[in-house]
């Protein structure tokens, strides 16, 4: 008996959904396979309901499909992370550039608040698990996109959003390696100098701040130079 196609989608969300998290807590190391039978069972659901969730987690950059292996979480090693890395560092200086040059008093305003936001989230809970909070990576994401909202190019903005997606998982792996990296002052100095419309020093420390992220997934934790 075929079953009900909206059933089926429910059935692959909500497994989608608690895959996603638990991989985002940390609950799969780096590397470790996806084992869509194991899956099923656990989840008492069919394979077919379980592969469309993986590729969905493929699709977003939180899983990896391996030529006649199935499916895992990605590794510290994965080339993906680097290209991310270099794709987000190509685009979003260009991109604040232009909202420093664009962004108008509502941008500013924005800015501080988004700010305010992250600064007063705290990153970790026990009930979490060992990666940053649900509630402060959206702040994150909050303060990253509206500094670019400014440039005030929707397309831009897409590619972004799915870049931003694309590495999160990455970001969370990072902030293990490096406990003592001083993210918030990284991010004071962007607001700081976004606001100030110093486009040079904003850009070069967003190109810093991206790089420190993927650099620790590449590195031994203390090859990795913290710059004041």
């Amino acid at each position: 008996m075929t079953a009900d196609p909206s059933t089926k989608q429910m059935l692959s969300e909500r497994v989608h959904t608690r895959l996603q998290e638990a991989i985002m807590r940390g609950e799969y190391a780096p590397g470790e396979a996806l084992k869509p039978q194991q899956l099923a069972q656990q989840h008492q659901v069919s394979l077919a309901v379980v592969r469309e969730a993986l590729v969905r987690l493929v699709g977003e950059g939180i899983a990896v499909r391996l030529p006649n292996r199935g499916f895992a979480v990605p590794d510290f090693s994965d080339r993906r992370w680097q290209q991310i890395a270099e794709a987000r560092r190509t685009i979003e200086p260009v991109m604040l550039r232009l909202a420093i040059e664009r962004g108008d008093l509502d941008w500013e305003a924005r800015v501080r608040a988004a700010h305010h936001r992250l600064t007063r989230t705290p990153p970790y809970e026990p009930e979490e698990g060992e990666y940053y909070t649900s509630a402060w990576s959206e702040a994150h994401r909050v303060f990253h996109r509206t500094l670019l909202d400014g440039c005030g190019n929707p397309v831009l903005l897409d590619t972004f959003d799915r870049l931003w997606t694309a590495g999160e998982l990455a970001r969370r792996w990072s902030a293990q390696r490096t406990p003592d990296r001083d993210g918030a002052a990284e991010h004071r100095r962007l607001e700081e100098a976004a606001l100030a419309r110093d486009a040079d020093t904003a850009t070069e420390v967003l190109t810093q701040h991206l790089t420190l992220t993927v650099a620790a997934l590449t590195s031994a934790p203390d090859q990795v130079k913290l710059q004041s």
